[in-house]
């Protein structure tokens, strides 16, 4: 859906995804869903949230999955 959303976990990636690396996934997901790159004022609260919520999301997924063949995150 979005192509410039990278894949964060290893070994995609060398080291754990940082909070700034969901924060930016999280973005380009919500801006592709609304169709919006900067919301409008009126509609910032929704639209901040959702990058927030997701980001938290994106967070617990990645902290919930196991690589085979690597190390668990912790």
């Amino acid at each position: 859906m979005c192509r410039s959303i990278k894949t964060l976990r290893p070994p995609a990636i060398a080291e754990e995804a940082t909070e700034e690396e969901m924060r930016a996934a999280a973005l380009q997901y919500v801006r592709k869903v609304s169709g919006f790159r900067a919301p409008a004022a009126h509609n910032q609260e929704v639209f901040d949230r959702a990058v927030a919520e997701i980001a938290e999301s994106t967070r617990r997924l990645l902290d919930g999955l196991e690589v085979r063949g690597g190390a668990a995150r912790v």
